[in-house]
């Protein structure tokens, strides 16, 4: 099987099952939260791009990642986990707290959009053995972020409602 075609494959995968994943145990709790709690919940998530760094460490990477991807992809990651701590640092503050709530879920949804699509324009799919231990980011690791963001501007844009209790059943 073509290289380009595993990862295609593991991609399409990944998000799938993140999918269902949320869709089944994080979607149920996260609805069930007030909205503060809901947000940390992500943002607590989200504050590990930090490892997105990565992309840049020569030996963990291959040599012939293009760096088009990799630097970009690198400081979008490192400035959203930026963003998530200072929201997580600012929860009691909420003044503070709601902006950087929005200003972390924009900037990473638009890194992972970005990313995929110097990702395509780049051909990353036929080189993928370049992004090395890497990889597992893109196919494990991404989905999630890309889902959890969907989620916080879901809970962000609906009206304010107050929380429910999780059935035992749920």
């Amino acid at each position: 099987m073509l290289v380009k075609n595993i990862f295609l494959i593991d991609m399409a995968l990944g998000y799938l099952a993140w999918a269902l994943c949320i869709a089944t145990y994080v979607w149920p709790r996260l609805r069930a939260m007030d909205q503060v709690e809901a947000q940390r919940a992500i943002a607590t998530l989200h504050s590990f791009r930090f490892f997105g760094l990565v992309f840049l460490l020569p030996g963990f990477v291959g040599p012939n990642l293009p760096a088009a991807f990799a630097m970009p992809a690198a400081y979008g990651d490192f400035a959203t986990a930026l963003l998530a701590i200072l929201a997580l640092l600012t929860v009691r503050v909420r003044f503070l707290f709601w902006p950087l709530v929005w200003a972390f879920n924009l900037v990473g949804l638009a890194d992972l959009v970005m990313a995929t699509v110097h990702a395509i324009g780049l051909d990353l799919p036929s080189v993928a053995g370049q992004l090395g231990a890497g990889y597992a980011i893109l196919i494990l690791y991404v989905p999630a972020l890309f889902w959890t963001h969907l989620l916080a501007f879901w809970l962000l844009l609906r009206p304010a409602r107050a929380p429910r209790l999780i059935a035992a059943t749920e």
